[in-house]
């Protein structure tokens, strides 16, 4: 290998994705307008300069976690309501990728993968797995998501006829309520599933 060509497992990983500021933009200025307050007093009550505030709606500037925090608590919503996206019927997040915020405080990053929508139930479950046969699971009641993270290995899920390949730290959503499966395509393949009820 040339000089200066690191190999695949010396190369340092993809950064993780920035917020889309437009996103952002987008919520601030929706649940500002829902609150009924300025700029002037939502500025005040987050304890962070008008200008910024200002800049945030108008989709330029680089929000930190402490900023988009605070602007949540002014605004009385869960910090997700300000940066989820929009999302599709089958929602794939690779790893190392999705909506991330950073601290200005510590080395601390956080990615969004789902936000819980109001009123729902969510129970959590740690799931092993062998490759064989695959698992086939009829629709479950009306209204359910389902949210999987990969832990170790390599997954194959979803509804029937839009199953996604997964690895390691990817996350997928999709309609738990209609007919749908999981298959192990490595050996020891772990997963959390979250299962969602409204």
């Amino acid at each position: 290998m040339p000089d200066g060509d690191p190999s695949p497992s010396h190369r340092p990983p993809h950064p993780p994705s920035r917020l889309p500021l437009d996103w952002v933009a987008a919520s601030l200025r929706r649940e500002r307008t829902r609150a009924g307050l300025s700029l002037s007093e939502l500025a005040k009550r987050a304890g962070i300069a008008k200008s910024t505030l200002s800049q945030l709606e108008a989709a330029s500037g680089n929000p930190s976690m402490e900023t988009l925090w605070a602007l949540g608590v002014a605004l009385g919503v869960p910090f997700s309501a300000l940066v989820e996206p929009p999302a599709p019927a089958v929602q794939v997040i690779r790893a190392g990728e999705g909506p991330t915020v950073h601290s200005e405080q510590a080395s601390y990053v956080a990615t969004l993968l789902s936000a819980s929508p109001p009123g729902a139930r969510r129970d959590i479950y740690h799931l092993r797995v062998e490759p064989g046969a695959a698992r086939e699971s009829e629709p479950h009641i009306p209204g359910t998501v389902e949210h999987i993270v990969v832990s170790t290995g390599r997954l194959e899920a979803g509804p029937r006829g839009e199953t996604v390949e997964l690895g390691a730290g990817d996350y997928v959503s999709y309609r738990g309520d209609v007919p749908h499966r999981y298959e192990a395509l490595s050996p020891g393949t772990t997963f959390v599933l979250v299962m969602q009820h409204i």
